[in-house]
């Protein structure tokens, strides 16, 4: 395909997902209340657990509830359409890879996708407890003013670390397929990649109790521990093929 085919086609497919962002965008808006609602029940919940008037929701300056609303309804299209967006960009980029490629491609985001939602889902189960925990450094006395727009940011950026932490395994599992890293390796640095992975996750936490943490931490654990299996299986599965490569169609083979 010629360079100004290529430029036409993803012109095409830009136009295409902007169209569906938009879409997206008045649908979000003609629901909004509904999203405010499900956005601020993690706070509404940590504020209930919380003696009264610890904290109160705020928005400032004159277009602050008209910028509230934008960047809810927006966040919301934005998720809502991924899967049409993304797939604009996989068959951009189909064309150019070989088969091989292609089926790994397909099972990466047969995995992946149903892992970074159940990330989310645990980010938002979790996040009335860190909520709870942070509001409560707060001395007594002292009303804490939550500025909605920042909050809505708090919010995704939680989410989207208990998502992509969910997506590690899925990257470890990867770096095998393409030869970078070993089972055995795994298996050798597995007691500091799991201190590690309780590190992360004390960091990447919203709030600093461990409730939080490990609610993060321990999926992650086990997700590592079936990738593992799964690079110990991979391994020996290329050295049978390793062994075997060079026999004639007469030749025993040594198993």
């Amino acid at each position: 395909m010629a360079l100004g085919d290529h430029l036409r086609e993803a012109r095409a497919r830009i136009l295409r997902a902007g169209t569906i962002l938009l879409i997206g965008l008045i649908v979000a808006l003609y629901f909004r209340h509904e999203l405010y609602d499900l956005v601020s029940g993690p706070y509404n919940q940590a504020r209930e657990r919380l003696p009264e008037g610890t904290t109160e929701a705020t928005t400032s300056g004159a277009a602050g509830g008209l910028m509230l609303w934008l960047k809810l309804c927006g966040f919301t299209s934005l998720v809502a359409t991924a899967p049409f967006w993304l797939y604009q960009i996989w068959a951009f980029i189909l064309p150019g890879l070989h088969p091989n490629e292609r089926k790994w491609s397909r099972v990466f985001v047969a995995i992946a996708g149903p892992l970074f939602l159940i990330g989310i889902v645990l980010g938002y189960v979790t996040l009335p407890k860190g909520l709870e925990v942070l509001i409560g450094f707060n001395p007594e006395g002292v009303v804490n003013l939550v500025d909605f727009n920042e909050y809505l940011q708090f919010f995704t950026r939680t989410l989207l670390v208990f998502g992509l932490a969910f997506e590690i395994p899925v990257f470890v599992v990867m770096l095998n397929l393409a030869g970078v890293v070993k089972g055995k390796t795994l298996a050798a640095h597995r007691p500091w990649i799991i201190v590690g992975i309780f590190v992360f996750a004390a960091v990447a936490t919203p709030s600093a109790d461990p409730f939080t943490m490990t609610f993060m931490a321990v999926p992650m654990v086990i997700l590592y521990f079936i990738s593992e299996i799964i690079a110990r299986w991979n391994d020996r599965r290329r050295a049978e093929r390793q062994l075997n490569a060079g026999l004639s169609p007469d030749e025993a083979s040594p198993l």
